[in-house]
């Protein structure tokens, strides 16, 4: 488990009702609020979305737990979270369309 101000990457897999309740740009302000980089894509199911995270590990687990949520109109029903080794090379949150 990360220790507190560790620098981290997780990779962020969530299902449910998550593609075209704006989950992708919503977390795009939420990782941007917290500090924190990498992207964010929809995956092709229909039901998932795909994220890399990275920065200080508390940042990047507000942003988790901010993902258990989304946003008003998602529904997540399952998330799966793998922590590794910070990579640092991303400069800024992108969404992928």
């Amino acid at each position: 488990m990360p220790k507190p101000g560790q620098m981290v990457r997780a990779r962020l897999l969530v299902r449910g009702i998550v593609q075209g309740v704006y989950f992708r740009a919503s977390m795009r302000d939420e990782a941007r609020k917290q500090g924190v980089t990498g992207w964010v894509r929809n995956l092709p199911d229909g039901e998932s979305v795909e994220a890399v995270l990275e920065g200080p590990y508390e940042a990047v687990e507000a942003v988790i737990c901010w993902a258990l949520r989304g946003p008003p109109a998602a529904d997540v029903r399952e998330a799966r979270v793998e922590f590794s080794e910070y990579k640092g090379e991303f400069r800024d949150f992108r969404v992928f369309w």
